[in-house]
């Protein structure tokens, strides 16, 4: 009789079904879905803090307005398409009262040109970016919102978080906890009140 060493139909069988249940189980603990949701989420994060600082620069480098192109009550988007109640009127609006939703352009130019009226190139060291930031969807849920005051001094950005974690109740909230007076938007800007 000769000898053979191997395994049999039956383990393997059993070890391919072990398999299967465990990546079955990463997959379900991971939720690869929701860790897209909040590396985009991420992403605006670091897209308005970004933007924030380079107005802030543009402030204290030129002219101290933050864009002479910008109209007063006025919500610049970085979509082509009105994005509905969130920059007017309404019961989800995310600046004040009576804001006129801008949708000139979809341009990413960094000289006042795009969608946010701030010309960046007139920084004295030049622009912090190449192109403007847009939302990682940039649809007419999910996009970037900027308005400024009147004396062009103050201003504030807008972002809708998308993930469970990041959103309004969820376990990294910065929805409700930015300091700002929408709990259901991100917002970052020299006066959070607009």
């Amino acid at each position: 009789m000769k000898n053979t060493k191997g395994f049999t139909l039956i383990e393997l069988l059993v070890v391919i079904a072990i398999v299967a249940v465990l990546s079955v189980v990463v997959i379900l603990t991971l939720n690869p879905a929701e860790l897209l949701k909040q590396a985009r989420d991420s992403n605006r994060m670091a897209d308005l803090t970004g933007l924030k600082t380079a107005i802030a620069l543009y402030l204290v480098d030129s002219t101290g307005t933050v864009s002479i192109g910008a109209s007063a009550d006025t919500c610049y988007v970085s979509i082509s398409a009105s994005p509905g109640t969130r920059c007017t009127n309404g019961s989800d609006y995310w600046f004040g009262a009576g804001y006129t939703t801008i949708v000139a352009t979809t341009s990413r130019a960094v000289n006042s040109a795009g969608w946010l009226p701030v010309n960046f190139s007139a920084i004295t060291s030049g622009s912090p970016f190449g192109q403007l930031p847009i939302d990682p969807i940039n649809n007419s849920t999910y996009y970037y919102a900027y308005a400024a005051t009147s004396t062009y001094h103050s201003f504030k950005l807008v972002a809708n978080m998308e993930s469970s974690r990041y959103q309004n109740g969820g376990g990294g909230d910065v929805e409700s906890t930015d300091g700002g007076t929408q709990a259901a938007a991100f917002e970052v800007g020299s006066m959070l009140s607009l």
